[in-house]
């Protein structure tokens, strides 16, 4: 049985914070409260919360501050900032924050439980590439931080394993044969939104058919030998973004290479 999804509502607003627990709680998570940010702090320092929802304007610590604070010590936890001011300084500050969004008051709640459902939903990894001990040691690492993974050596069937929702492509760009960015075309022709990561370890050699692989809307490119951390953030990012499009923030495209 799927542990309950735990959410941290914090807002200096006491009847606003039980009114959230208690509709959230009514819905099947469990759902707490905090009425400062320094209350919520030393709660996620006992706890671990799936999801933060907090007010921007408290007094003491601000939302945009308690973001920072949190993201200080677990940068995982997805935050989504509340407001009643919509051309607020602090709103402004907050779009240039990691949260996952910013949702004007009064909260709708509909498309509050619709984000809820997506966090509960399997992380899931897909690794094209034809390297069997890379595709087996990077697999059983991201196992590790509890995705769901499937591996993928030769890419002639790698469509069927495709899913527009949740997933992510990590594509190796020298596949043999066939080109990665022949496969990413073919993704984009069937999967247009779905989150591809190229990897490669010719940098110099790869680097035309990358631009063309950017131009055409994969996310990122690693470069191998990459550390598991910058694989874990660039993951991280995407999650970020695609929880941020089910409340409604739109993106600017970021081209993100490491080294």
């Amino acid at each position: 049985m799927m542990e309950k999804l735990r959410i941290l509502i914090v807002d200096d607003d006491r009847w606003m914070a039980k009114t959230l627990k208690d509709i959230f709680k009514i819905k099947g998570y469990d759902a707490d409260a905090a009425h400062s940010g320094t209350e919520a702090l030393e709660k996620i320092q006992k706890v671990h919360f799936d999801c933060i929802l907090t007010d921007i304007k408290m007094p003491g610590m601000n939302g945009i501050e308690f973001c920072r604070a949190v993201k200080e010590i677990q940068p995982e936890i997805p935050v989504v900032l509340t407001t009643a001011y919509s051309t607020n300084k602090l709103v402004k500050e907050g779009l240039e924050e990691e949260a996952v969004a910013i949702l004007t008051k009064p909260l709708d709640i509909k498309l509050l439980l619709g984000f809820f459902s997506a966090l509960k939903r399997e992380n899931s990894v897909v690794i094209i590439d034809d390297d069997p001990e890379f595709r087996k040691s990077l697999g059983e690492i991201l196992r590790e931080w509890d995705f769901s993974v499937t591996e993928i050596t030769a890419p002639v069937s790698f469509m069927k394993n495709l899913e527009p929702v949740g997933q992510v492509v990590l594509l190796d760009m020298n596949l043999g044969d066939i080109s990665g960015l022949d496969v990413l075309k073919e993704i984009r022709a069937k999967h247009p939104e779905l989150p591809v990561i190229l990897m490669t370890g010719y940098r110099e050699e790869m680097s035309g058919f990358i631009e063309n692989c950017l131009k055409i809307s994969a996310f990122t490119c690693l470069y191998k030998p990459f550390r598991i951390e910058e694989l874990l953030k660039v993951l991280n990012e995407v999650h970020r973004m695609r929880l941020g499009a089910i409340l409604g923030r739109t993106y600017t495209k970021r081209i993100m290479k490491n080294g």
